[in-house]
């Protein structure tokens, strides 16, 4: 049964492609390594001064070989995959087309220098509500032994049937490959 936005009056054609991906899961071919200078920066960015951060022999004192990330360095990893998981999961829609509005992160460990990070990206739920589109995704970030380091939920929302320009969202997809 097709879904009518009852603003507009148009079809929501996204909804069968992406109930279709629920439970699916998609694994990028890259993984990603953690580097020393990037820690730097993204602390001083998010003005996070804890030495651990920053200096090695602070990091030591906490019981770790090198550079502690913050925990929330995991969002320059997640941003370097969202335009993989609108292409392979969130079928239909755009980043210009959602509302980040929830974020959960179960830190397992700290990312530190050197690890090589690989993703489990899983589109977990999909529901419509008041007008709205809500996508549950996860994402399992593994160290190279196969371990899991952390484990991020996010909550997107879009409005059902809702439209991008076009113009807008070509804008917005070279601008997150860039």
């Amino acid at each position: 049964m097709p879904v009518t936005d009852h603003v507009t009056g148009r079809y929501a054609a996204a909804v069968p492609a992406i109930v279709e991906k629920v439970g699916c899961h998609y694994l990028p071919p890259q993984d990603y390594e953690i580097g020393r200078e990037q820690i730097r920066e993204f602390a001083r960015s998010v003005q996070d001064d804890h030495p651990s951060h920053h200096l090695e022999r602070a990091a030591a004192i906490l019981g770790y070989d090198s550079l502690i990330a913050p925990v929330t360095f995991v969002s320059v990893i997640g941003t370097r995959l969202l335009p993989e998981l609108f292409e392979h999961l969130l079928i239909g829609y755009s980043v210009s087309d959602v509302l980040h509005t929830d974020q959960q992160i179960v830190l397992r460990r700290p990312l530190q220098v050197g690890d090589r990070i690989n993703s489990d990206l899983c589109l977990e739920s999909f529901r419509q509500s008041s007008g709205s589109d809500v996508m549950v995704t996860s994402n399992t970030l593994t160290d190279a032994s196969g371990i899991e380091v952390i484990t991020c939920r996010t909550t997107f929302v879009a409005r059902t049937g809702g439209y991008t320009e076009p113009a807008m969202a070509t804008s917005l997809r070279t601008l997150m490959r860039s």
